[in-house]
């Protein structure tokens, strides 16, 4: 039988450097979080865990996704979030999605549908029609961001890769943005440049969109490994194309066989993994 295992990543810690209280906590939260998809994974498919790790990411305001998402230049709050079936090999995504708790609840009930990307006033008025009522995510923390223009924004995103017994991969990622961006700007989050899965390997990533889909670099990865590449081999190949321009981005990885990996252009991704006999928090 295949060992499950299961690695989340939290985005960056940009404004932890100076702050270590608030890094331990991230980490703690990883620890819990992680814990909790891993003992989830053993009853449950790959599938079903990493929409249950990404909830529970989305729902802890320490993390830029969900009631932590970012504020944009006009005020309001739009997320973006997918996922993606490493068998079936089906993805779905909101993107722009307002006035929901949890997006990669949205996208997870697109996976029964033939339209399964949908964007702005679309996606939020879909997951009306699935009985998801109206939730405001909007923090005191992240208003006074927003009203004060605070420079530092959290670059980050979150997301899970799960493997489950049968050896089934499944990837999802979720993001509330860059802080103070344009109206209309897509991130990475629901593309499979930054979130991607199939019968070999399943990748998430965070950092800076349009630098992710500059180097397609979750799916980069995935292809290089499906190909023959092992996952750290990928994982370099990719983050060398990054390098290129100095791109800002950190990806986790999984592949069927167990072999896990991460990397980040700037260190400072907060991650975490376990097989259910240690947990690792990075």
């Amino acid at each position: 039988m295949i060992k499950p295992k299961v690695i989340i990543h939290g985005g960056f810690f940009s404004e932890s450097h100076t702050d270590a209280a608030t890094k331990l906590a991230k980490q703690e939260s990883m620890k819990r979080i992680v814990s909790l998809a891993y003992a989830y994974l053993l009853e449950h498919t790959a599938l079903e865990t990493v929409a249950f790790a990404c909830e529970l990411l989305e729902d802890d305001p320490l993390f830029n996704a969900g009631i932590g998402s970012q504020i944009q230049s006009d005020g309001q709050v739009r997320m973006s979030a997918s996922i993606m079936d490493g068998i079936s090999r089906k993805f779905s995504g909101v993107i722009n999605i307002q006035d929901v708790k949890n997006p990669i609840r949205v996208a997870e009930k697109l996976l029964a549908y033939d339209d399964r990307v949908l964007g702005g006033e679309g996606a939020t008025a879909f997951a009306r029609s699935q009985g998801i009522e109206p939730f405001d995510v909007r923090i005191p923390q992240r208003i006074k961001e927003w009203e004060d223009k605070v420079a530092a924004r959290g670059i980050g995103t979150v997301g899970c890769v799960a493997l489950d017994s049968k050896g089934h991969i499944a990837a999802a990622t979720s993001t509330g943005g860059k802080g103070f961006e344009m109206v209309g700007r897509i991130s990475d989050s629901a593309t499979v440049a930054g979130n991607f899965a199939n019968y070999a390997v399943g990748i998430s990533c965070t950092g800076v969109g349009e630098d992710i889909v500059s180097v397609a670099l979750a799916a980069a990865i995935g292809t290089r490994v499906t190909d023959g590449a092992s996952l750290e081999a990928a994982f370099k190949k990719s983050f060398e194309e990054l390098a290129a321009f100095d791109g800002f981005a950190g990806a986790i990885g999984l592949t069927a066989q167990g072999e896990v990996y991460h990397a980040d252009s700037h260190p400072s991704m907060v991650y975490a993994l376990t097989d259910g006999a240690v947990v690792e928090v990075f």
